[in-house]
């Protein structure tokens, strides 16, 4: 019997919405973290293929993010391979870059990763590691913390990557907006110990930049490779376990919306068995 480990947390907000924000329907989405596939690893190329199994599944999934480190080291054969996988998606998918990725100079540069996706899926539509998507009146932004001339385990939101995010949030003040990356930028709990390699460098400016905006709901992330979620100064700040950590899982987020108030979040870690 396949197991479930689900967390239910809720936030309503006690003011009420202007009545100039934007109304939004309900909306199901699915984030999963830290692939870490390679092609000299059988194993993470069953687990992945499982995790897309399980997530067909799932009923009215919109979309499925995956929020990097993606690949376990930046080699164009373990992406053409990741991309073959996650083609089987019943819905669309996104991607957003981690330190594992991209390396320029070993061929695999930021440009020729999103090149990767639409050579094998026509679909796919995105072209920079920064980019925006629409859906059911909510607002879905991509933001790239990735190095790829020096990679390394410290993330890095260049300032022109910010003053992208700054202009996105501020051309969509009246809607709610949701982010993925694959860098927090409020470590999780119990990270202590990591935090000098897997830091995220001048991490203040990018905190101080969520601090002058009230339409960000969530910002959703992976890296650490452990499940965390809390609030800070009214945003949902949620981080997601490696899918190739035991048990192997994704997270499933539900936002719940209601006219006149500020919409609720769900989340449900969803276990997965490996296909024989």
């Amino acid at each position: 019997m396949k197991k479930f480990l689900s967390i239910f947390l809720g936030f309503l907000f006690v003011s009420v919405m202007s009545v100039t924000r934007a109304y939004a329907e309900n909306i199901k989405f699915i984030q999963v973290a830290d692939v870490h596939l390679s092609v000299q690893s059988e194993f993470s190329m069953k687990v992945l293929n499982s995790a897309i199994e399980d997530i067909n599944k799932q009923e009215g999934v919109s979309f499925v993010v995956f929020t990097g480190d993606n690949i376990n080291n930046p080699k164009e054969e373990n992406l053409k391979e990741f991309a073959k996988i996650v083609k089987n998606l019943n819905v669309p998918y996104y991607i957003a870059l981690g330190n594992h990725d991209v390396y320029k100079s070993n061929g695999l540069s930021k440009v020729r990763y999103f090149e990767v996706f639409k050579e094998n899926n026509i679909f796919f539509p995105q072209r920079k590691p920064n980019y925006k998507f629409s859906k059911k009146g909510f607002v879905f932004l991509i933001v790239d913390g990735a190095k790829e001339v020096i990679p390394g385990s410290v993330g890095y939101y260049r300032e022109d990557t910010l003053n992208w995010l700054n202009k996105e949030l501020t051309d969509n003040k009246k809607k709610d907006v949701v982010i993925f990356q694959h860098f927090p930028v409020e470590y999780p709990e119990g990270v202590e110990s990591s935090l000098k390699t897997h830091k995220t460098y001048k991490v203040e400016d990018y905190q101080q930049l969520l601090e002058k905006h009230t339409n960000v709901l969530a910002v959703i992330s992976g890296h650490f490779h452990v499940n965390s979620e809390n609030m800070k100064n009214g945003v949902y700040h949620i981080a997601t376990p490696s899918l190739l950590t035991l048990p192997h899982s994704y997270k499933i987020i539900d936002i719940v919306t209601t006219k006149e108030f500020s919409p609720i979040i769900y989340t449900q870690l969803k276990e997965f068995n490996i296909s024989e």
